[in-house]
């Protein structure tokens, strides 16, 4: 069952009202098939097929898109499927289970300083044991980062190869907002200030501290943390109206949420969720503990919620201001009808058009929806209007 939680009041919704599956037609050519949903018929090409393990995707201002591959690969790709070699420049990563070359995003200003920020899975210093979450940006000239600088380095390094969280997106006044997670096994420390495990980072894009961030001057506290008491955060957007953070979250076996994390929230993990543990043992009897946020709308069984946009362009206009987030294990993307902040109807997208896990959802320059798929073969998917 689905749940849709929002302030003053929760709402459970039954799943049989909120679901409404794409329906696909016959395909129309080799590499293109549609599909009618509840307000667009919509069109699927894949563009490629050759990207190994691709996990985030951003665009530059030509209309090519940047995408990373997890074993440590940055590559362009042209809408016409070209991919290019490899970008020199990139840092080293751990490229095992989870961890990797993991989100891209350009700089606001791009035009304007050539930055590019990506993290990634860091190694520890040589002699030492385990590795973090990190952010480095360079200047890309060419097929080349130069400059390359790290901004941001997760604390404390840890032997793990699970939960780096790793969603990057910048701030409407310039903050770059990083998503880290729990590291799994020291899920504990998510209700801790002392370490970057299980929390939401808020910096500027040079690496310096906002000093209005809200545990500042806090004794016992990393002052680079902006909420904390996340999971495993794999998914951020700005509200195009309000400017604020809405992030997709990753539940244990249940409990996926949508969360929107203000200065100094607790979120509640691991002592508040609405999921159990794999083996179906009990994290937590509790769903409420004073003094955490409740999930603003979360899942029940999870589907696996990869990132998230808020759709703005004009090629779907029946789907502006709707936030639409890609799913893993469901192989789909949720489309959530907002009213406001309040979470009205749910319509899953794309299911027969994908059939693979869906890493990472973007909107390109032309207002279409671009997927990539979590595959040895990873595709680049064009999701575009089949009536225009």
């Amino acid at each position: 069952m689905l749940h849709n939680l929002f302030k003053p009041a929760a709402l459970t919704l039954a799943a049989a009202s909120l679901f409404a599956a794409s329906s696909v037609a016959a395909e129309t050519k080799e590499n293109d098939a549609t599909a009618t949903t509840e307000r667009h018929k919509v069109k699927a090409t894949t563009i490629t097929e050759n990207l190994e393990f691709p996990w985030g995707i951003d665009f530059l201002p030509n209309g090519d898109a940047l995408v990373t591959e997890k074993p440590g690969t940055l590559r362009r790709v042209g809408m016409n499927g070209v991919i290019s070699n490899a970008i020199t420049g990139v840092p080293d990563v751990v490229y095992k289970s989870q961890g990797g070359l993991l989100d891209v995003v350009i700089d606001p200003n791009y035009e304007d300083n050539n930055w590019v920020y990506l993290s990634y899975a860091e190694p520890a210093p040589e002699g030492e044991e385990g590795n973090s979450t990190a952010v480095a940006r360079g200047k890309l000239i060419g097929n080349h980062l130069q400059e390359v600088e790290v901004i941001f380095r997760g604390q404390p390094k840890y032997k793990s190869n699970a939960h780096f969280g790793s969603r990057l997106v910048f701030s409407p006044e310039g903050h770059l907002f990083i998503t880290l997670g729990d590291r799994y096994s020291a899920m504990d420390d998510a209700q801790t200030l002392d370490n970057h495990h299980g929390k939401i980072v808020r910096i500027w894009p040079d690496g310096a501290i906002p000093e209005n961030n809200p545990f500042v001057g806090k004794e016992d506290a990393l002052p680079s943390i902006w909420s904390y008491g996340h999971r495993n955060v794999q998914g951020a957007a700005i509200h195009p109206m309000t400017g604020e953070l809405w992030v997709t979250e990753h539940g244990p076996k249940g409990g996926d949420e949508i969360n929107i994390p203000r200065a100094g929230e607790n979120y509640g993990w691991p002592e508040a969720t609405y999921g159990v543990d794999y083996d179906g043992s009990i994290i937590s009897k509790k769903t409420h503990v004073p003094g955490t946020v409740q999930p603003h709308y979360y899942w029940v069984p999870s589907i696996a919620v990869s990132n998230a946009i808020f759709y703005t362009g004009s090629q779907f206009p029946d789907w502006q201001g709707d936030l639409l987030i890609a799913a893993l294990k469901a192989s789909k993307v949720a489309r959530l009808d907002l009213e406001g902040e309040r979470v009205m109807h749910e319509e899953s997208l794309f299911e027969d058009l994908v059939e693979q896990r869906i890493r990472d959802i973007a909107q390109g320059p032309d207002g279409a929806i671009y997927l990539i798929t979590d595959n040895r073969n990873g595709k680049l998917i064009k999701i575009s209007n089949a009536d225009e």
